[in-house]
């Protein structure tokens, strides 16, 4: 009946369907309710507007973000779809003439918050249009086991009330067996055709580095990667600041993102990262859920995430357009004693939900298996792969898991842990261990303990490296918070007084690297090609990711077409892009060859 693939091309420019797009969008043609679970980056949006462009009626898409329905609405206009949203941020004048043109059927799609759409007024309205299918969108939020729940996305099972032959299309890039139960129970669901992609984002590169010179390693990375967008992630606000005004003394394009800014500052700042006026936003978890930049090409957790949900989630903002990119945690013990500090401030039930991921994520921290399995079996998926050639535990080599007889190393952090009345934290340990000349310690008059200056003669990270691996393997805990401490525990008798060895890691300092692989495209005209992108962007007043995405730009900085029929080859190139920026692109790429050519 409908001609998908030809659809496809001439709207989005792609030659063929991404695993169970064309499966989904035939379920909901076929007027079936539908539960897509497909990561972020896998085209989960096209699943409901393609539909809505072959079909003669209206798509309501129900997000909870109103800062993402413009990006959203601005990218179909440009491929030439009719497309609306209705939120606070319009005036009324701007509202009746969306609901006029609704009236008159020439909408395909409409966005709305869940507020806005549970309000009797507005549901009489949508009462008088003809709805085709209702796509309720991050549907994760509708449970109190998800990662974030939204109470507002409870009372949508008025859709399947108001307008029972209306299709419901639930998507999610994040949720558990639990969640997954609960949305279609929630939505009361009718028979819902179940689609679940693999969660295994293949382009992310998985790492977690331990804590010590984190700045250092952090800037490191960024040097390697100038011009690419990144988010770092940080617990709190403090950190926040602190960390994007050193990045900018130090030369980066850098912007903090906090829910402490005012509303303007925050979508300023969020603006200026999405229109490529800077390179990295240095955030709390308030930023992300409504970004749709497709080409993040770092995710950085400067602090501990709160569970592998909320981190599956964060760091799937990076390569959204399926090109390579890196997924850093930077991990430390003190950090897992913050958070179990606020989850005690919960009541008896959310506390023993909260601890329970808590504990997940630092098995995963800790893991010597490959990341993406660890992942992928959290959200009930089984990774058979032996390799996966993409986190930092699977290129680790057979040198790197070699142990030692690191014995005498546990009894001196063990002894000073002990002679320090299990008073203090990591780093005053260290510093007593190393002899440190700091005020407090001389205060405390720890320069006569028997433990001080023991371990001269070994850097602060091997120290930092080696406590860690103790505390992994039971000899010594952390407790308390804010303040957290190190503690001997049952273990470490057997330690202090000989009857047990322990095995040790070798040290071997870690760092965030540079990706070795080679580009297929000529880098200089990708710049160009780049640079002609956000022109054309700031003169449309729209996103650079509107206009194209990277791979667009790679594949015709790889090929070089210069003619319109080359040109229309391209990933990405629909009829309605073609026309609009077609000419441009190629009078950019002629002028390159030409000037290339002339060299030689």
């Amino acid at each position: 009946m409908f001609n998908l693939e030809k659809t496809l091309k001439k709207y989005f420019g792609y030659e063929q369907f991404r695993p169970l797009q064309k499966d989904i969008i035939n379920a909901a043609l076929a007027q079936k309710d539908t539960f897509v679970l497909m990561p972020t980056g896998g085209g989960k949006s096209l699943c409901y507007q393609l539909p809505a462009i072959v079909q003669t009626g209206l798509t309501v898409v129900i997000s909870p973000l109103i800062s993402l329905m413009k990006d959203q609405v601005d990218t179909l206009r440009d491929l030439g779809v009719t497309a609306e949203f209705l939120n606070s941020t319009m005036t009324f004048e701007e509202m009746d003439d969306v609901r006029n043109r609704l009236v008159q059927n020439r909408v395909k799609i409409l966005y709305v918050a869940p507020e806005r759409l549970v309000l009797d007024s507005f549901l009489k309205f949508l009462g008088k249009l003809s709805i085709d299918l209702f796509a309720i969108d991050e549907a994760h939020c509708i449970s109190e086991w998800g990662h974030d729940f939204r109470p507002e996305y409870r009372e949508l099972v008025i859709l399947r009330e108001k307008f029972s032959h209306v299709p419901l299309m639930a998507l999610t890039a994040t949720a558990t067996p639990v969640v997954q139960k609960d949305i279609v129970e929630i939505l009361k669901m009718r028979q819902p055709e179940i689609f679940k992609a693999s969660f295994n984002r293949a382009n992310l590169f998985y790492r977690v580095l331990p804590k010590g010179d984190t700045y250092v390693h952090l800037t490191d990375y960024l040097r390697a990667h100038t011009k690419q967008s990144g988010i770092i992630y940080c617990q709190s606000r403090k950190t926040v600041d602190r960390l994007a005004q050193a990045l900018n003394e130090d030369g980066f394009r850098a912007l903090p993102y906090h829910a402490g800014l005012e509303n303007s500052e925050r979508a300023k700042n969020q603006e200026a990262f999405i229109r490529e006026n800077v390179d990295i936003i240095v955030a709390t978890i308030a930023f992300g859920m409504g970004i749709d930049k497709p080409n993040v090409r770092f995710v950085i957790h400067y602090d501990l995430p709160k569970n592998l949900e909320s981190y599956y989630q964060e760091t799937g903002r990076a390569g959204r357009d399926g090109l390579k990119s890196d997924c850093i945690l930077f991990y430390s013990y003190g950090d897992k004693a913050k958070i179990e500090y606020f989850i005690r401030e919960k009541n008896a039930r959310e506390q023993k939900i909260a601890l329970q991921k808590l504990h997940q994520l630092i098995d995963y921290c800790q893991s010597p298996i490959c990341r993406r399995k660890v992942i992928l079996e959290y959200f009930g998926e089984k990774y058979e792969e032996e390799n996966c050639g993409m986190c930092d535990n699977c290129l680790r080599t057979d040198d790197d898991s070699k142990k030692f007889d690191g014995t005498i190393i546990a009894q001196k952090i063990l002894s000073c842990v002990y002679r320090l009345n299990e008073r203090f934290g990591m780093n005053y340990v260290i510093d007593v261990l190393r002899g440190s000349t700091s005020e407090r310690i001389f205060h405390n008059g720890h320069q006569n303990l028997s433990t001080y200056g023991i371990g001269s003669n070994i850097p602060r990270k091997r120290w930092i490296a080696f406590a860690q691996e103790l505390i992994r393997l039971g000899f010594l805990k952390i407790e308390g918070a804010p303040y957290p401490v190190m503690k001997l525990t049952p273990k470490s008798r057997n330690i202090l007084f000989g009857d047990e060895k322990v095995m040790l890691t070798p040290y071997i300092e870690k760092r965030p690297k540079k990706s070795l692989a080679p580009t297929e495209y000529d880098d200089e005209l990708f710049e160009r090609l780049r640079q002609l992108r956000k022109r054309i962007a700031d003169e449309r007043n729209v996103p650079p990711y509107v206009i194209f995405h990277d791979r667009t730009l790679q594949e015709m900085a790889e090929k070089t077409p210069t003619t319109w029929d080359d040109l229309r080859l391209i990933f990405g190139m629909g009829e309605s892009k073609l026309k609009q920026y077609g000419p441009r692109f190629l009078k950019e790429i002629i002028a390159f060859t030409q000037k290339t050519s002339s060299k030689f």
